[in-house]
């Protein structure tokens, strides 16, 4: 049983018997108050996909929920659902793009380390690897020596990401992109 600190996004909880998964988690720290950090998970039903805020003290322990990862590659999308293959069994999971909508923004066909994560037989949320390489579609023209300053530029990803990149860096240049704070890393 993890601490409420240790809880990562699409963690899979088990709240009076049901299965939510952790979407998005706010840390703060309240002034005047002798203990910990606060954190506010906002979490989704696997069953029935309703939204629950809740907050934990650092300490609280949570249960995890009974949680499948498979390991998956990206396969196609029809409309509004994404379909990836399972790597070992080549079965296939269909995923809403409401859903994974944050993860879509680093997902390409040759992504590797891909997971699926199922509650109850049923996909219920995507797991990336930490750091995902993208190529650089549009950018301001590169700066020589502009790698000696700290100044940054945005740039637009092949997946339609922009973040901030060195003024070094070009168009179709490929670069690592921490996946949890969406920021430049280094090149490929």
């Amino acid at each position: 049983m993890p601490k409420a600190s240790e809880i990562k996004r699409n963690a899979a909880i088990d709240i009076n018997g049901e299965a939510y998964i952790v979407r998005d988690i706010e840390r703060s720290v309240p002034q005047g108050r002798a203990g910990g950090s606060l954190y506010r998970m906002r979490m989704y039903n696997v069953a029935t996909n309703a939204k629950i805020d809740e907050t934990f003290k650092d300490s609280d322990m949570l249960t995890l929920a009974d949680l499948t990862r498979r390991a998956v590659t990206f396969s196609y999308s029809d409309g509004d659902e994404y379909v990836f293959m399972d790597s070992e069994d080549y079965s296939s999971y269909s995923m809403n793009k409401e859903n994974i909508e944050d993860e879509l923004m680093f997902i390409t066909d040759d992504l590797q380390g891909l997971h699926v994560m199922i509650v109850n037989d049923a996909p219920v949320a995507l797991d990336l690897p930490g750091i995902v390489e993208l190529e650089i579609t549009e950018t301001d023209p590169s700066i020589k020596g502009g790698s000696a300053t700290a100044r940054t530029k945005p740039a637009t990803l092949s997946t339609g990401l922009i973040i901030q990149v060195p003024e070094h860096i070009s168009t179709g240049d490929r670069i690592k992109v921490n996946v949890e704070e969406r920021k430049f890393t280094g090149r490929a």
